[in-house]
């Protein structure tokens, strides 16, 4: 795909594990599909999850981060099932 094609977006995103807000340039291809993030406020880091942007503080422990995302997956599979 060119490069061109893709659209980059700056998104405010909580953090996992407590809700602190980051900003996140995020990239989009032409058809909606995330291609790259990352965190451009001072403090967080990108959570690794091939779907969407999430976010972390740099604070937290791997375990803490670990924890909070197993819990966001759980509540996005009951979403996705009501859908």
């Amino acid at each position: 795909m060119n490069n061109s094609e893709n659209h980059n977006l700056v998104e405010m995103h909580g953090c996992i594990v407590c809700g602190r807000l980051y900003n996140i340039l995020v990239v989009y291809s032409s058809q909606d599909r995330l291609v790259d993030c990352k965190v451009i406020s001072p403090g967080g880091h990108r959570v690794p999850d091939g779907g969407r942007p999430l976010a972390a503080c740099d604070t937290h422990t791997a375990e803490e981060i670990e924890s909070a995302y197993k819990k966001w997956q759980s509540r996005n599979v009951k979403g996705s099932d009501d859908e």
